[in-house]
């Protein structure tokens, strides 16, 4: 039986993609498709045991021949069959809401459902890992305009300049924007707006773009700033 408990703020699902929806005075509205299948609760951590409150989730079915042994005993634990990658859904997050049920009202086994955790119109974050670029120079990586293209230029036209002096402090200050490894971090879209919420297909549109590849994990949660606003005022 799926726990279906409307101050639970916090669940992940799977990006499909992008599409558009169409509002009653015909505004086309970009959206994000996101699959939320019921969370599956493989591990239960506590503040006595572990340091903090938490519950492990199992997400995406896979083979059992797959994985390992021990991760197959896991998983197993929770008599769901075995999962693609687990994540966690901490409980002492700032900005959460003060009615969040705790890591002790879950037991392994437990399915945290879409149901009615979000609502159209209300704003949620999402957070997932950006696309990886690998190694981009600093015209793609910090939009720098780089060098003429005439004027005599000779195979320097894409490169950042002078990154230094020579006299004092005669060195380069950290934090430079370099060339280097672009992408692969963790990012979070805060206050994007419910469009329309498909529990029966286990479907929530929201406005926008999302961080992440199709296909790919991310945690949806009740917006942190607008909370805090709300509070404030």
């Amino acid at each position: 039986m799926a726990k279906q408990a409307a101050n639970f703020n916090q669940i992940y699902g799977r990006k499909l993609g992008m599409t558009r929806v169409f509002t009653e005075d015909g505004e086309s509205v970009p959206v994000t498709v996101i699959e939320v299948q019921p969370n599956v609760v493989c591990q239960v951590k506590t503040k006595d045991n572990d340091g903090y409150e938490a519950v492990q989730i199992g997400l995406g079915a896979q083979k059992p021949q797959r994985l390992s042994r021990a991760l197959s005993n896991h998983y197993s634990k929770a008599q769901k069959g075995v999962f693609k990658t687990a994540r966690e859904i901490r409980f002492d997050f700032p900005g959460q809401r003060k009615a969040l049920q705790k890591a002790s009202e879950l037991k392994i086994g437990d399915e945290i459902a879409l149901g009615a955790l979000f609502a159209v119109g209300e704003l949620v974050d999402v957070v997932g890992t950006s696309l990886g670029k690998g190694f981009q120079g600093v015209m793609k990586r910090h939009h720098m305009k780089g060098n003429p293209m005439t004027r005599g230029t000779h195979e320097y036209r894409r490169h950042g300049g002078s990154i230094g002096c020579r006299k004092t402090p005669g060195r380069t200050f950290k934090n430079k924007r370099m060339p280097g490894r672009m992408g692969g971090e963790r990012i979070t879209q805060p206050n994007l707006k419910v469009i329309q919420v498909r529990a029966e297909e286990n479907l929530i549109l929201v406005r926008g773009s999302i961080p992440g590849p199709k296909n790919d994990f991310v945690l949806l949660r009740s917006a942190v700033k607008s909370q805090r606003s709300s509070k404030e005022s």
